[in-house]
């Protein structure tokens, strides 16, 4: 069962932004692809299988914001 928007945001929001911004050291690069990375999670939240914790998932997510923010 997929976890709810709500419950995945208040749990793990904290440590997406900390992940992105030690890829990033800038705040404003990092507030702005956690909100970005919620969103496309949002939107996917009906596909995620659980075959790895949702903060896993949301770093893969993340990670692949922050590479084409590159």
């Amino acid at each position: 069962m997929a976890p709810r928007g709500e419950d995945l945001y208040e749990k793990h929001a904290r440590n997406v932004y900390r992940y992105l911004f030690s890829l990033s050291r800038e705040s404003d690069t990092a507030e702005d692809l956690t909100q970005e990375t919620f969103c496309q999670a949002l939107k996917s939240l009906d596909t995620f299988r659980g075959d790895c914790t949702p903060q896993v998932w949301l770093c893969a997510i993340a990670k692949r914001l922050w590479y084409r923010e590159l």
